[in-house]
């Protein structure tokens, strides 16, 4: 009945967008595909696909076969190339999704000496996770999340691994350099600077100024930490970035941090994987590893 093969052809059709084009990308003929898939339309006594014109719009048990394929191709994959590392005496390769701009220098330092340390396990990063890393833990994309900001979901496990403080960074000159703590109408007259994510992941804006009310004179986004604080050390804004980030950058440039409230803005990185891969010995190195670097902060 249903097999990896159709699936396959699904996804491929609707992410080609044409029977054509999926023909050439899976290496098949056209008229091979649509044998495929009528044979299966009628093993199943229902249509995939309902022709409009000369594109294809999915039915819904067309869009049902999709929801699975996109579930269960990336596990098949993943299984696939698991058991080709044990057949060749490999570790495996550990895929890390990240849902954090500025953890991105922290994870450098744990990468490298993990590396050291495991030298038959691959290491692969990826950085376009500003969105659903939840998703992609669950679709097997990635292995593991690295996020401030866990969400708790049957099947997965969080571990937190490092405390840091949330703290505003400014120009050495700026008025705000020399206070204790900023309090939220101070920033109601500043241009702050923050990564593009929604302003209900920002700390900044949830635990600090849309508590009091208070919105910054103007809000800019730029994707790149190093870009960021140039534009604070120039004095064309201030932004919020962890302590140990913005004492890293105090070193070498023209800014200083400075702490947002009274009490400061208490964070957590935490690295999360699907609680069925917990026990891979390669993945709880890396998660102790992590914890242990916390003596860098």
């Amino acid at each position: 009945m249903l097999e990896r093969t159709h699936l396959t052809i699904v996804q491929e059709v609707e992410k080609q967008g044409s029977l054509t084009a999926a023909a050439h990308v899976l290496c098949l003929t056209q008229s091979a595909l649509s044998h495929s898939i009528k044979k299966l339309e009628q093993q199943l006594g229902t249509d995939i696909w309902l022709r409009e014109g000369r594109s294809l719009r999915l039915t819904q048990a067309g869009q049902y076969v999709l929801a699975v394929a996109n579930r269960v191709l990336p596990q098949l994959s993943l299984a696939e190339e698991r058991l080709r590392q044990f057949a060749q005496g490999e570790r495996g390769t550990l895929r890390i999704g990240m849902e954090c701009h500025p953890c991105y220098q922290w994870l450098l330092k744990i990468v490298s000496p993990y590396l050291a340390a495991w030298p038959d396990v691959e290491v692969d990063v990826k950085q376009k996770f500003q969105f659903g890393g939840i998703g992609a833990l669950f679709g097997y994309e990635i292995d593991m999340l690295v996020t401030p900001d866990p969400l708790y979901k049957p099947g997965l496990h969080f571990e937190p691994v490092f405390d840091y403080e949330q703290v505003l960074v400014v120009n050495r000159e700026h008025p705000l350099a020399g206070v204790a703590h900023v309090k939220p109408k101070q920033l109601a007259h500043e241009v702050l600077i923050t990564y593009p994510v929604p302003t209900d992941r920002l700390d900044i804006y949830t635990q600090f100024l849309m508590p009091a009310g208070i919105s910054p004179r103007q809000h800019k986004t730029i994707e790149t930490t190093d870009i960021m604080v140039q534009m604070v050390a120039s004095g064309r804004g201030v932004a919020a970035l962890p302590r140990w980030l913005v004492q890293e950058y105090a070193d070498k440039m023209n800014v200083v941090p400075v702490r947002v409230g009274p009490k400061g803005i208490a964070k957590q990185i935490h690295l999360g994987a699907r609680e069925a891969d917990i026990d891979i010995d390669y993945l709880k190195a890396f998660v102790e590893l992590a914890r242990a670097s916390a003596t860098m902060a």
